[in-house]
This record gives structure tokens, C-alpha cells and sequence, in this order.
């Protein structure tokens, strides 16, 4: 059985733990890999301070066929540029009908490039996004945003950056990667602790 691919689309300073309880669920299991990808080949440095090399190129990338999912986690460069180029190669993804998850700033991005506007979503509050999307024509989706720790709708995932397990437990259903007990039981122990 080919293995599907679940890319992790990385920019500089991007939110290492937004992603690990996803990245590292989807690699325990055989029908999955993750790889990097980014704008250049250039290692990133994530918030934390790990440096994560990068597997592939965006502009290079053609396998859509054996792609399962986009993962875009937080960092502090969305709101300082506009990333067109991460745009069209997310574009693409969602044309070919590939599932897209974003955390925390990341579901900015989405709104700033009209990515989100007719589908319901959420990201760290409404007057966070409001403020960050107020000169952005591209987003008409007030009417669709949540209040929500996650949302999944029309194959995209947006989550706020407190939510990193119910981001994950969204991600690990959605690519159905365990049984749907299993999650729901990794779910409750991450969430709500193993000791009550």
C-alpha cells in the first residue's frame, strides 16, 4: 500500500506544539507519512527554537495524487506578509479536494486570501480576526466565524491557538488514521488528563 503524504507547510518562527500531537499521531500509523514543505529549501526555526529541515519545495510539489492533507500551524509571519505563494499552493490543494488544517494565525492567512468565506470557521477570537481582516476586501466571512476550539467544514479545519488536542483529534478523524474509539479515548486522556 502506497503511503499518503500530510504536509506540514512551514514558514520562519512556526508554532512547533500547535502540531506535534497531530504530526505525531499521523506518523505512528503505516498508511501515513508527514513532510515539510515551505517556500525554499532554507531550514525553518520554529518559536521553539527547533530547526526543521525542509523536504520539499512549493513550487516544485506535483504529487496532489498521493497528498492526503495540508497542516498549517501558527507562527508570527502571517501577519507580517501576505505569502501569495503559500496561497496558490493551498488554492491548489483545495481544488483537488484535499483537506486543509489551520491553527492560530494560520486561519488569518486563510481569510486573507478569501479562502474562508464561505466556509465556517474559527481562529483565536472574533475581534482578533476582525482587527487582522478589517482592510481585507478578499474576506466576506463574518457571517461563518465560531466561537469554537475547532471547526471542520467543507474539508477545512480551523482551530484556535488553545487548541492543539481538539485540532489533532480533528485532523486524526478526518484522515480517519485510528478508529474513531481510539481517538476519542487518546482525545479525553489529552484533554482532560489521565489523573481527575
Amino acid at each position: 500500500m502506497q503511503e499518503k503524504e500530510v504536509l506540514l507547510l512551514l514558514t520562519e518562527h512556526w508554532a512547533d506544539w500547535e502540531a506535534s500531537h497531530a504530526i505525531a499521531g499521523i506518523n505512528f500509523a503505516p498508511q501515513f507519512v508527514v513532510k515539510t514543505i515551505a517556500v525554499d529549501k532554507q531550514s525553518k526555526v520554529s518559536i521553539g527554537g527547533l530547526r526543521t529541515e525542509i523536504d520539499y519545495v512549493l513550487g516544485d510539489y506535483q504529487s496532489f495524487d498521493k497528498l492526503a492533507m495540508v497542516i498549517l500551524t501558527g507562527s508570527y509571519t502571517w501577519g507580517e506578509e501576505r505569502h501569495n505563494e503559500i496561497a496558490d499552493f493551498v488554492k491548489k490543494a483545495i481544488d483537488a479536494h484535499i483537506p486543509i488544517a489551520a491553527i492560530c494565525g494560520a486561519t488569518i492567512f486563510l481569510g486573507k486570501h478569501g479562502l474562508l468565506n464561505d466556509i465556517k470557521h474559527t481562529g483565536d477570537n472574533w475581534e482578533y480576526f476582525q482587527e487582522n481582516l478589517k482592510d481585507e476586501k478578499r474576506y466576506t466571512g463574518q457571517k461563518h466565524f465560531l466561537s469554537a476550539q475547532v471547526v471542520n467544514d467543507k474539508g477545512i479545519i480551523t482551530a484556535n491557538e488553545t487548541a492543539a488536542v481538539d485540532f489533532a483529534s480533528e485532523i486524526l478523524q478526518t484522515l480517519k488514521v485510528y478508529p474513531n474509539e481510539e481517538i476519542n479515548a487518546w482525545y479525553d486522556s489529552f484533554k482532560n488528563g489521565r489523573v481527575r
